[in-house]
């Protein structure tokens, strides 16, 4: 058996085992890049080391400790539910706030998982309120990850934009945003139309403010007036929201209750939250306005306020996203080992020898799109961008295309189930049957399997972009 094979079987074994020994794959590639560099490569530590991805290391631990600050110090609260107040004439732009929430979380920095799990329960325990479908409201918030998950400043957009920087492919930042934010709004449109979409805009409107809703701090019941004039009873929950309703009207109201933090979830801002938006905003001006490093700047960023708010940010580093640091780091170390041994070229070209160039395309998509829906999005397109490059060379497919596609039919499927994404999501429904749903979201990831890598293929592909 050549080196080269024994070196993709090990990664297949990988992913196999992390996918069901649920141990992070960043470590099984960390002990595989040690165990084929050393008894395989004939390589010492610092040909394996070699791989190591020292700058995407800073990008991850920086965007992501500034955001664990504005989760702990509640401006990641304050943006839920001032987004929540902009819904106030219906009800059936909630999955569209939601939607969008999560989409701008991703891309100022926030780990998809981490924005997810921010919204998924807000937006779930709407969905139960007020009728909406809990599949249409949960994919619409994994979604609205996704469509914000490949910009510049984003770790997703990052890690890929590193990969084809790395690489040596031509790239483009602007088009990999807006080919994943236009891949998931369509799909987003498409469920919208077909879960009950239509029906929400019959329902009433929301309403915001202290004299709508008597609900306390404690999540007691309370009274509210509706439109018409009748009293409508609510029940508040631990957030402090509560809803009224009386025939054909639907209302809500959000209000400020006391807190460590001041304010219902983060409504008031403080001087804390205000400072933080202002750092995220500085972050995106830093990266796109003045090309500054994003790892560097976040932790720069990160730091200033964490001198100056310690009680808020005491937890935040705790709170990394270090699985994934590790599962990036350790998978992007393999990769290394892979091109060091020359698997890399060697498995590239045997995808390029099938001799139809669009076909070795669209196969690489569904591999992508499979092994994402069960295992690490991010992990696999580490492993797939790096084997397309020997005939993305060639010319004959555009790279920036297909680096798209591959980007997008990785990480559209993880409104699987078996994915981070889809286990928020099912984990945050309240008063659901819970098998049900898990059938709906295994169906429904089944089928974006199954369609989306062609679709892509088709648009992005096809054409030959870049």
């Amino acid at each position: 058996m050549s080196p080269e094979l024994i070196s993709i079987l090990v990664l297949v074994v990988v992913f196999v085992i992390a996918t069901t020994r649920s141990v992070n794959m960043g470590a099984l590639a960390f002990a595989a890049a040690f165990g084929v560099g050393t008894l395989v490569a004939d390589l010492d530590a610092d040909g394996i080391f070699a791989g190591f991805p020292g700058d995407l290391f800073v990008v991850l631990v920086g965007v992501t400790y500034l955001f664990a600050i504005a989760r702990a110090n509640g401006t990641t609260d304050w943006l839920v539910h001032a987004s929540v107040r902009l819904v106030r004439g219906r009800v059936a732009l909630i999955p569209w706030v939601m939607f969008a929430l999560t989409g701008a979380l991703t891309a100022i920095g926030a780990v998809s998982p981490a924005a997810v799990a921010v919204v998924a329960p807000i937006a779930l325990s709407f969905a139960t309120r007020y009728g909406i479908s809990p599949l249409l409201m949960g994919t619409m918030v994994v979604h609205g990850a996704q469509a914000g998950g490949f910009s510049p400043i984003s770790i997703y957009g990052s890690i890929v934009n590193g990969i084809v920087e790395r690489e040596k492919l031509p790239g483009s930042e602007v088009g990999l945003f807006f080919a994943s934010l236009v891949a998931n709004l369509l799909i987003a449109a498409v469920l919208f139309a077909v879960l009950g979409g239509r029906k929400l805009w019959a329902q009433g409107a929301v309403a915001d403010g202290d004299d709508a809703d008597g609900t306390g701090g404690d999540g007691g019941r309370g009274d509210a007036e509706t439109t018409d004039g009748t009293a409508g009873t609510g029940t508040g929950t631990g957030s402090g929201t509560g809803s009224a309703s009386s025939p054909g009207h639907t209302a809500v109201a959000v209000r400020p209750e006391p807190g460590a933090g001041g304010g219902l979830g983060g409504t008031v801002l403080n001087p804390a939250r205000i400072a933080t938006l202002v750092a995220l905003v500085a972050l995106v001006v830093a990266v796109l306005g003045f090309d500054l490093d994003a790892g560097l700047t976040a932790v720069t960023l990160a730091v200033v306020l964490s001198a100056a708010w310690p009680d808020d940010s005491r937890r935040a580093v705790g709170e990394i996203a270090w699985p994934t640091v590790l599962l990036i780091c350790g998978v992007l170390t393999y990769v290394g080992v892979l091109e060091e041994m020359g698997t890399i070229t060697w498995a590239g070209e045997g995808v390029g020898g099938i001799g139809v160039p669009l076909l070795a395309a669209v196969l690489l998509c569904y591999i992508g799109a499979i092994v994402s829906a069960f295992a690490s999005s991010v992990g696999i397109m580490g492993a797939l961008i790096p084997l397309a490059v020997p005939f993305l060379v060639q010319g004959e497919i555009g790279a920036v295309g297909m680096v798209a596609a591959l980007a997008v039919s990785a990480t559209v499927v993880d409104v699987s189930p078996f994915s981070t994404n889809g286990a928020l999501v099912l984990a945050a429904a309240p008063d659901v049957d819970r098998d049900r749903f898990f059938r709906q979201l295994m169906v429904y990831g089944g089928i974006v399997v199954a369609v989306v890598p062609a679709l892509v293929w088709l648009v992005l592909v096809v054409p030959g972009f870049g």
